[in-house]
């Protein structure tokens, strides 16, 4: 037997083997890891004004924030590559580490181009944590058992989308602490996770001929990094009819092409050309890219309706959002449980995706004066719908992958929500900031209202507390351009994520298998297409 194949028929006989206690602790060290992966996101939103205060720099402030956003998607498939070629514990020991250690840079920061760089920096170690948790899920639990688990994946999403500004807000109050601990009090949990990883995570290691395709990670990262910056800092930084903006598009397409091109060519690929053959896997990342178009939409835009509209503080505002993510929360329980239970899962992100959408739709009804429960309610419909669409969609991917292919087309999944979330903010943002530019001083002139001499529109929309603190005519003018913008804002994501359930309603369902994965993949293939298992069956090349 060719030794490649030994490999594989040993990796499966050691797959599917865990009890449920095993996969507990398994799950212990994963949930830990992805909710210090996730907060680093989010505790930082309520502390930026206070670190550009500090450190100056106010055209610098979009870097900070989407720095790590970029580096996350653009890492990603090369992590899970890496991760099925040497193994996954050695490399989520490795994402842990560069965390950790980017963490106490940023916090250590005494500019803002220091303090880029290591938010850039902690994005690759974000990306390695996010991709190979869901690959290490992959390995203890089989696919019908996932959905069990799955929930408590979202769960910790859920937890850290409301604790980050929570904690933020207060480090930042502190003055014992300050803006620098919203970087390292990720530090000690990363710490706790690597411990537990040495103690708990004891997954089987294949040996295998490594061949890595180091040419295609550079391509894929570049042609992401070029799309992102375009689109992220394209309307603000520079004009969209601009040199720089073609210059990028132009990147995008010849390093895309590039990229094409090598994956092609490539022993071992970063992203095998094969998995795009698969009808479930083309259109569940579709999903996933609109599902991360609209859950990352409304994390940046929800807190500026409830600090700018409402005038609430962040920690308030954090508390606001708890509809959402309880519903976030359980709807994953629940719908995990019942696909555990049934073996089906397309039914869930075809109630989720038209619940998200309808979600967004109520959120750009709402302004100064929407009574907090009706707004709480519209919070809870989106949470609900990205609760039972999220991981779904992840777990759908993983059914159809070949088992030497888990761990990048997890990484894959996670790819397609990140470059959908990079797009969803930047595309709203530019929509946010078209219509601020237009009517805000629109409604200046109507009610006759002038900013202070020597005053620009970019002054007026400072921080929360300075909207606040203007004149209450000039003040009412720019709250009230704020939620005409967010209006215009959630009514764009709302047909949008449409688009991800017409792609999900054209997946052709296979049931979850009970064995491990890949184990009756020639059996019952996803969607009825031949599974790459079996094609190099009949080829009789070794998987």
């Amino acid at each position: 037997m060719p030794a490649s194949a030994t490999a594989s028929a040993e990796s499966e006989a050691a797959l599917g083997e865990f009890t449920h206690r095993q996969i507990l602790k398994v799950m212990s060290v994963l949930l830990v890891s992805l909710f210090v992966a996730c907060i680093s996101g989010t505790v930082i939103s309520t502390a930026l004004p206070t670190i550009v205060g500090d450190l100056g720099g106010q055209d610098q402030l979009a870097w900070v924030a989407s720095a790590g956003l970029l580096t996350t998607t653009a890492s990603t498939p090369l992590w899970g590559k890496l991760s099925d070629l040497y193994g996954r514990k050695r490399l989520f020991r490795l994402a842990l580490i560069v965390f950790a250690v980017s963490s106490a840079l940023a916090g250590l920061s005494q500019t803002m181009g220091q303090l880029i760089a290591a938010r850039a920096a902690q994005g690759v170690g974000v990306g390695g944590i996010t991709a190979l948790t869901q690959a290490i899920m992959a390995d203890v639990t089989t696919p019908r058992t996932r959905g069990r688990y799955s929930g408590w994946i979202g769960s910790a999403f859920g937890v850290a989308t409301v604790a980050g500004p929570l904690i933020g807000g207060f480090l930042v109050g502190s003055d014992a602490l300050g803006w620098r601990w919203t970087f390292y009090v990720g530090i000690p949990f990363a710490i706790a996770a690597l411990v537990m990883v040495e103690r708990v995570l004891k997954l089987p290691y294949v040996r295998r001929t490594v061949h890595v395709d180091y040419l295609g990670a550079a391509l894929i990262s570049g042609a992401v990094t070029a799309v992102l910056l375009a689109l992220s800092l394209g309307g603000q930084k520079w004009a969209w009819n601009s040199g720089t903006t073609y210059t990028l598009a132009a990147l995008f397409v010849v390093l895309g092409a590039g990229a094409v091109w090598q994956e092609h060519r490539a022993v071992q690929p970063i992203l095998p050309p094969h998995l795009f053959h698969s009808r479930t896997f083309n259109l569940a990342g579709a999903g996933s890219f609109f599902v991360g178009f609209s859950m990352y939409g409304a994390m940046i835009y929800l807190p500026q309706y409830l600090q700018i509209v409402r005038g609430m503080s962040p920690t308030r505002s954090g508390l606001m959002t708890l509809p959402m993510v309880l519903g976030m929360l359980s709807a994953s329980i629940v719908s995990g449980r019942l696909i555990t239970r049934f073996g089906r899962w397309k039914v869930f992100p075809l109630i989720g995706l038209p619940l998200i959408a309808l979600g967004m739709f109520l959120l750009s009804g709402m302004d100064v004066g929407t009574p907090l429960p009706f707004a709480g309610l519209h919070m809870l419909v989106l949470g609900v719908g990205l609760g039972l669409s999220n991981q779904v969609l992840v777990l759908a991917i993983q059914n159809g992958a070949d088992p030497d292919d888990i761990g990048i087309a997890t990484s894959a999944a996670s790819f397609f929500r990140s470059m959908g979330g990079a797009v969803g903010v930047a595309v709203l943002g530019a929509v946010l900031s078209a219509r601020l530019d237009s009517g805000i001083p629109a409604l200046m002139r109507e009610r006759d209202v002038a900013p202070p001499n020597g005053t620009d529109l970019g002054d007026l929309l400072g921080s929360p507390s300075a909207i606040q603190a203007l004149d209450a005519p000039l003040r009412d003018a720019v709250i009230d351009g704020f939620t005409q913008g967010l209006h215009t804002v959630f009514v764009v994501g709302a047909p949008v994520t449409l688009i991800g359930f017409l792609a999900v309603l054209a997946i052709r369902e296979s049931v979850l298998r009970d064995g491990d994965d890949g184990d009756d993949a020639a059996a019952e293939p996803a969607d009825g297409e031949p599974s790459p298992t079996a094609d190099r069956a009949k080829a009789g090349t070794p998987g």
